[in-house]
């Protein structure tokens, strides 16, 4: 297999890498601004239930928790279905649902320790001043918290967001074809093309990579004017 057809055989497929980051992006930042309320929150059971989560997404693989939800809800569901006479049956689309939902769920808990760190940096004065000005709790973190917030906690996010990236690559745990699995596919296809195949594929993870540093920079950049 030449190089040509190697790279287009790819290129087909990083649409479905690249669906997988943008949805875990779009899905994952709000959730965990959520989930850190939830960790920051003056209500005992709710605090220790955030924290019990952030443990658990932290402290498992992402491996293990996409075969957790790709096997293990269906089962759930079909549990749950089956009180009522009824079944759950999962369509050819389950695979990437089933990636979106454990990549979300895994890195909201990430960006949520990330935002209350951020939060927590912020001197308490800021607070009571904002308190004297008149401003209400949801004013003060809208118009003084959170752009400090998003300025400070920038560099780390965008380590995450890079990681996100290769970790895009797990999904073939599961047997979802996006551009490492498709990879792996074609180098398993042959001999003559396993160096060719995983080097394009490397090639290609590092491009989106630079891609999004890149971005992510600009945006570190732009916000450099809030000091």
């Amino acid at each position: 297999m030449e190089f040509q057809t190697v790279l287009s055989e790819l290129v087909k497929c990083f649409g479905t890498t690249l669906a997988i980051f943008l949805l875990t992006l779009i899905g994952s930042l709000p959730l965990g601004l959520l989930v850190c309320f939830g960790r920051r929150s003056k209500n005992c059971v709710l605090r220790n239930v955030t924290k019990a989560y952030i443990s658990i997404m932290r402290g498992t693989p992402l491996m293990l928790q996409l075969w957790v939800v790709f096997f293990g809800l269906p089962m759930l569901l079909n549990w749950f279905f089956g009180l009522f006479g009824l079944r759950y049956i999962a369509d050819s689309q389950w695979r990437f649902t089933a990636a979106i939902i454990a990549f979300i769920i895994n890195y909201a808990a990430y960006f949520a320790e990330i935002y209350r760190s951020g939060i927590e940096c912020i001197p308490k004065g800021q607070y009571e001043a904002a308190n004297v000005l008149g401003y209400g709790r949801a004013q003060t973190f809208v118009k003084i918290i959170l752009p400090q917030m998003v300025k400070n906690v920038m560099p780390s996010v965008t380590n995450e967001v890079i990681t996100l990236v290769k970790d895009t690559s797990l999904c073939y745990s599961i047997g979802l074809v996006e551009m490492f699995t498709r990879a792996t596919q074609i180098a398993n296809s042959s001999s003559d093309t396993f160096f060719v195949a995983f080097m394009t594929a490397g090639v290609m993870y590092y491009i989106f990579n630079f891609v999004v540093a890149w971005l992510m920079e600009r945006c570190e950049k732009a916000m450099a004017y809030y000091s």
